[in-house]
Parts: C-alpha cells; structure tokens; sequence
C-alpha cells in the first residue's frame, strides 16, 4: 500500500481540497509554491500514462476546476501540470501556480508551511471551487 492510498484511506491526515470516485486532491506537504496541489488516481498503478484511457480523460476533467482555483487564489500567470512521478510508486499529477519556468523546479527548497497556513490556502482554494 502506498502512502498516498493510505491519505486516500483516511489513515495519514491530509489537507484534502476534492474527490470523485476515481481521483482525490490534496495539498502537497512540501510544496514548491503555495497552493501547489497533487491529483492522484484511487486505483494503485505506479505510472500516469499506465492508467486505464477512461481515467486518463476524467483525470483532465478533474483537474480542470482545481487548476482554475488556484489560478484564481494565488498571482500567478498559469497552473501548470506536471507528472514526474519519481519519489512515490504511485501515478499522480502536481497543479503548480507558477509565474515562470523556475517555480516549477524540483531541486529548489520547498516552502516549509505551518498547519494554519496549509489550512488557510486549503480553505482558500475549496472557497474557489
């Protein structure tokens, strides 16, 4: 079991922000940019584009109303959607508000956020919604 089928299970507490019976959002714990959301399939398959075609069409579908939220909580120019998939064996997608190619790179130092702030932008981006 992967540690985002147990967020998804309810056994590690998350800052969830949607779900629909095949996919659950949530904050990113260690986020590049405030509002940084992961997307991820309720279905355990290690790779994005290894999942069934229905999934990867209402993966989009899904996302879209969560990327516009946070376009519309955060200044920036565009969510942008990334899959790199490396640290957890488990598909999921990133929605990353960015203003330039640099917000979206991983090898810089995540944003250490407080409960209260993660709270904040999680209530801030569902208000959104």
């Amino acid at each position: 079991m992967t540690i985002f089928t147990k967020i998804i299970n309810g056994e590690i507490p998350s800052y969830k922000i949607a779900e629909s019976a095949h996919f659950f959002a949530f904050l990113d714990i260690l986020p590049l940019q405030k509002g940084h959301t992961l997307i991820v399939p309720k279905i355990e398959i290690d790779k994005v584009f290894d999942l069934p075609d229905s999934f990867m069409s209402e993966l989009m579908l899904f996302a879209k109303p969560i990327a516009k939220a946070i376009e519309a909580s955060f200044v920036c120019n565009r969510v942008s959607m990334v899959t790199v998939g490396l640290e957890v064996p488990h598909a999921h997608v990133h929605l990353i508000p960015i203003n330039g190619a640099a917000d979206i790179n991983f090898d810089q130092p995540k944003l250490k956020l407080s409960d209260d702030q993660f709270k904040e932008i999680q209530a801030l981006i569902i208000s959104k919604l």
